[in-house]
C-alpha cells in the first residue's frame, strides 16, 4: 500500500503542475496576509498602541505554522532510477 507522497510523486505531471500552482498561490496569500499584519502591528505600536502587538504576532505565528504544514504537498518532483 501506498502513502499520499507515493502516489503524488507517481502521479501525471498536469496534476503535479495544478497542484504546485495552487500551493504557490496558497502561500502568496498567506506571506501577504503575514505582511499586512506586521505592517498593521507597527503602525499601531507607532501610535502607542500596543494592544495590537500580542495578537498579531499569534496570527502571523500561526499562518506560519500553517504555511509550514502546507510544504508537505508540494511534490517531490521526478526521481530517475539509477540503472547499474
Amino acid at each position: 500500500m501506498s502513502n499520499f507522497k507515493e502516489a503524488q510523486n507517481k502521479a501525471h505531471p498536469n496534476k503535479t503542475n495544478t497542484l504546485t500552482s495552487a500551493l504557490i498561490v496558497i502561500l502568496i496569500l498567506n506571506v501577504s496576509i503575514q505582511i499586512w499584519l506586521l505592517y498593521t502591528g507597527l503602525n499601531n505600536a507607532l501610535e502607542k498602541n500596543r494592544d495590537i502587538a500580542w495578537p498579531a504576532f499569534f496570527a502571523s505565528f500561526g499562518l506560519f505554522l500553517i504555511g509550514f504544514c502546507w510544504l508537505y504537498f508540494l511534490p517531490m518532483g521526478n526521481k530517475k532510477a539509477d540503472k547499474d
